[in-house]
C-alpha cells in the first residue's frame, strides 16, 4: 500500500509508537507553519532502551508498508531520536529530554491532530 497522504502516514507512525507503549503521544499539523514537513509525531519513553525500541518498531512497521526514513538521528544515544519520513517527522524522546526541549511550546501555533480509532477488523464468516 502506498501512503500518498501525509496525514495517514502520521497516523501510521503514531499507532506504531503506541504499539510499544509510547507516552504522551502528540501529532502536530505544521503544514501551514513549515516548508519542510506537514506533521510532527512526538512521543516519549521512560528510558533510553524504551525510546530505542519505540523508534525501531516505527521503522519496522513502516518498512512493512514500503516506507523508509530519509534520515535517522540519535538512535545510538536513545535520548532524542528523530525519524525523517519526508512530510512526517517523528520525535521519540526520553521523557526528561522532552521536557527540556518542549517542542510543543516551540510549535504552539501548530494545531494538534487527534488520532482516530483504528478500524476494527471484521470477522470472516464461514
Amino acid at each position: 500500500m502506498v501512503y500518498n497522504n501525509s496525514r495517514e502516514k502520521a497516523f501510521l507512525c503514531a499507532r506504531a509508537a503506541l504499539d510499544h507503549k509510547a507516552l504522551d503521544l502528540v501529532i502536530l499539523s505544521i503544514q501551514n507553519l513549515s516548508t519542510f514537513a506537514d506533521y510532527f509525531v512526538i512521543c516519549s519513553g521512560h528510558s533510553d532502551r524504551q525510546v530505542q525500541a519505540i523508534a525501531s518498531h516505527i521503522e519496522e512497521k513502516l518498512a512493512q508498508k514500503g516506507l523508509y526514513p530519509l534520515g535517522i538521528e540519535g538512535k545510538r544515544e536513545g535520548r532524542w531520536i528523530l525519524l525523517d519520513y519526508g512530510e512526517v517527522v517523528v520525535h521519540v524522546f526520553y521523557q526528561p529530554i522532552r521536557e527540556f526541549y518542549d517542542l510543543e511550546r516551540l510549535w504552539a501555533d501548530a494545531p494538534q491532530v487527534n488520532l482516530p480509532p483504528q478500524p476494527r477488523k471484521r470477522k470472516q464468516t464461514a
